[in-house]
């Protein structure tokens, strides 16, 4: 029996991983294949609450062999494909985290190829928890704090969707949390405060703009 994920283990990325591309193979089984990346290594996000995240290659290794799901927006009630029932292929290369798909003849999945098709959906993302010391921060050159993803321990779904968002930080951000607990210097109660509200508006703002 598979363990359920919680809130408090579940990170959602979605980054600038290039365009959806649409394959209808209509003149042999009349399948029609979504291909895409669900993320790209070494790529720096925009600006995430205060942080800037990427993810290293081979931090995918442990979970390949996972029962993952495609699914539109992630949601579990639009299932586009599975690795268990071999609709949903998942790879990895130089280049990131790559997956095809052949869609269901479902009106969801047929109404998806036509946005995707037509252009207004055209970015993916994935569902993931993190290893135990799966994660490294430092800062960067122009100061900077860059959190790097080096290992995930269980990769849930790969996901076409609408907006392009950050809707899972808080687990990044606890992280970031006790990094800065350990490296740097604890700050006064008026700092935390305007850290937070800081943290809070770019979120909200963050969410609201593509990438």
């Amino acid at each position: 029996m598979t363990t359920p994920v919680t809130d408090a283990q579940l990170e959602r990325r979605v980054l600038d991983t290039g365009p959806i591309d649409i394959r209808n193979t209509v003149d042999s089984d009349g399948k029609v294949t979504l291909c895409g990346y669900a993320a790209v290594f070494n790529r720096l996000s925009a600006p995430i609450c205060g942080f800037r995240e990427l993810i290293a290659p081979g931090a995918f290794d442990g979970c390949m062999g996972d029962d993952i799901r495609a699914l539109f927006n992630h949601d579990s009630s639009v299932v586009l494909g599975r690795t268990s029932s071999k609709t949903l292929r998942i790879t990895q290369d130089a280049h990131g985290l790559r997956y095809e798909v052949d869609l269901p003849d479902t009106q969801a999945a047929r109404d998806l190829a036509t946005s995707i098709a037509r252009g207004d959906v055209s970015q993916s993302s994935f569902a993931f928890s993190l290893a135990q010391k799966g994660d490294r921060w430092e800062k960067n050159k122009d100061g900077v704090q860059v959190r790097t993803i080096t290992k995930v321990s269980r990769l849930y779904d790969v996901s076409p969707v609408t907006y392009p968002a950050y809707p899972d930080a808080s687990v990044a951000l606890r992280s970031l949390d006790n990094w800065n607990a350990t490296n740097a210097p604890t700050p006064d109660a008026d700092t935390i405060k305007r850290q937070s509200a800081a943290r809070s508006r770019e979120l909200t703002l963050f969410e609201k703009r593509e990438i």
